[in-house]
Parts: structure tokens; sequence; C-alpha cells
């Protein structure tokens, strides 16, 4: 039934309602704090900006429910950091630690502000100039390494905390765990990365491996490319049914997080609406209910790199044991992952014309 304020502003507005009991949704954003990229971006947009527009977005995330949390990384040049939640380890001196009480601030979004800068000036000051000159891109595999680890720590902590076994399945305790429409029992997880450096072909085989860890478990991998071609991470949104958005314009961070990449957890239905990925007639995957039309890139690119020098190729030689995949012949024949002796045969050979 109508409320006064429906008729009054004269616009429809979606009531959602809890199927089951709620679930916890977690938002694992990754920033790419890469020095070399972000120093060509600097005339469009500052670390320091794109940063305070991230918070922005996990702030929406946690105003959605109660339940919801964030955990924020920093992949850098030559490891990845934690941004949010601060390692105990860092936190020597409690009252350094505790951000200024200010009546104009939510006390969780001036936590979370608090720990991230101080985290990142702490990032900064300790990178040197070999750090920098070490590498041109970004540690993005350690980044979705430790995202995953801390997702599926929290998916347990909240399985055993509400009586239940890691099946999801009530053990004991007041009742049942509400069940995920991920992989997760217990929860609703997703990552979020905001690119600025080209893939590194070096991290394939490790950032794969967390690619398919994530997709085997239903977590969304969703990509914001602010500058660079981040051909692995295209992939990764491809295989998880994550977003992959290329931002042409940068300054519009925040528009791109809210508009493009922010979505309602699976549990929320729309009473009006079908999500597209129903009416597509695919499940939902992690991305939840929504009214809008999800943004998704037309071209992936499926280059993968070779195991041997670590570039990425057009074409190459795989190895019918292993699938390992190789720019030119080894040696011998001889793959150079499970050692098994292979045969080329004809390959190449043009055919013969009368």
């Amino acid at each position: 039934m109508p409320t006064p304020q429906d008729v009054v502003d004269a616009s429809v507005h979606y009531q959602g309602e809890q199927t089951q009991s709620t679930i916890p949704s977690l938002l694992s954003v990754i920033i790419d704090t890469n020095p070399r990229a972000w120093s060509a971006l600097n005339n469009t947009l500052t670390l320091t900006q794109a940063v305070a527009n991230a918070l922005v977005f996990t702030n929406a995330h946690l105003a959605g429910d109660n339940a919801n949390e964030v955990s924020i990384i920093a992949a850098h040049c030559n490891r990845a950091v934690w941004l949010y939640p601060t390692p105990p380890r860092r936190n020597t001196n409690a009252e350094a630690a505790q951000p200024p009480l200010t009546g104009n601030e939510f006390p969780k979004f001036a936590e979370i502000k608090h720990s991230v800068f101080t985290s990142l000036r702490e990032l900064v000051s300790e990178t040197t100039e070999a750090d920098i000159k070490s590498t041109t891109t970004t540690q993005i595999s350690g980044a979705l390494t430790l995202a995953l680890t801390h997702i599926n720590k929290t998916s347990i902590s909240l399985t055993t905390s509400r009586g239940a076994g890691y099946g999801g399945g009530p053990t004991t305790g007041s009742g049942p765990v509400a069940t995920s429409t991920d992989g997760l029992p217990g929860l609703n997880a997703r990552i979020v990365v905001l690119s600025v450096s080209d893939s590194n072909p070096a991290q394939y085989i490790t950032t794969m491996n967390a690619v398919f860890a994530a997709a085997h478990s239903q977590i969304p991998i969703d990509t914001l490319c602010l500058r660079g071609n981040p051909t692995f991470l295209q992939q990764a949104s491809y295989l998880t049914r994550g977003i992959f958005i290329r931002a042409k314009e940068p300054q519009g961070i925040v528009q791109y997080l809210m508009l493009g990449l922010n979505r309602l957890p699976p549990s929320f239905e729309f009473a009006s609406e079908t999500s597209p990925n129903e009416s597509s007639g695919k499940k939902g995957g992690g991305r939840g209910g929504t009214p809008f039309l999800l943004p998704n890139a037309e071209l992936v690119d499926f280059r993968a790199a070779c195991f041997c020098h670590r570039r990425v190729i057009d074409t190459g030689f795989v190895c019918s044991v292993c699938l390992s995949i190789f720019c030119e012949v080894p040696s011998e024949g001889e793959c150079l992952t499970c050692k098994s002796k292979l045969q080329l045969g004809n390959y190449g050979a043009r055919p013969v014309v009368a």
C-alpha cells in the first residue's frame, strides 16, 4: 500500500523483502597503488582522490545492512598490504590507532577512513626507489589471494559462531544458518578491483589460480580499469561472472562505482522487477538482484602467458599431459612442467599442391 511519501514524490519505491534470514555481505576492495601508473594519471586523478571515492563506495555498502562488512587491500609494486582491517601487529600504539572523534561522521566510516589513509601513508613512506624500479606493474595476484583468504576465514567464523558446520547445515545453536546463493555458507562475498596497471605475464599462473578459486566459490571479481590493459583481470571478470568496466573518464570514478558496480546481495528480491540474470536464464553467480542492466565487456582478451618466458602470446604450444603453454617448442620436446616427452608432428608444414 502506498505511503504518503510515495504520493508526494510520485515515484515507485521497490519494497525489498528478505526471503531468508539476513546473510552478511563482504565486499573486498583491491586498490592498485602502483606509483608509476598513478604518476601518469596525476594530472587527471590522484591516488588520494581515488581512495576517497572508493570509501564512498564502501560506505554505501555498509549502509545497506548492519551485517555487511568490507575489507580494503593495496596491491603495491612489490607486495600486497592490508589497508583495512589492519593487522594486529601494526597497532602498537592504541591511541594513535583510534580515529579522531567528531560528531559529523558515522564512527564506523571514520574508523575505516583513518585506517586506510594511515596505512596508505605508511606504505608510501616505506616504498624505496629500488622498489619502484624493480617492476612496472603491481602485485595483483597477492592481493587477490589475501582477499580470498579473508573471505574464506570470515565465512568459517560466521558459520561457527552461528552453530553450523562448514557445510552450511545446522549442528548446534538456536537455529539454522541462512543459506547463501554463493558457494560460501552463510556469506555473500565479492571482490572489486581498481586497476591502473597492465597485467604482468610473470603472475599469470598465480593470478589464474586465484581466479579459479574465486570461480569455484562463486565469488565474482569486478574490475574498474582506470588505465592500462589488465588482460588477466578482464579474463577474471568473465570467468567469475563479474563486471569489467574500462573508464573513459577517470574523474568520474565514483559514478562508475556507484552506478556500474554497486549491486544488491542475492537475498534481496524486487517485487516488481526481474533481475537480468533471471530473465536471461542465468543463475545469480553472486551478482545479486537488481533492476538495472549490468555492464560488461563485449570483447574479452583471452590471450595467455607462456610458461617458459612469461610472455603473452596469441599462438603457442600446449602440453597434452599438463596443459602447460609454451611460446616455442621446448628443448628435446620435453615439457618443462611435467617432464613428459612430446612429439610435435607435422605442425606448420605446408600442404603439397599438385
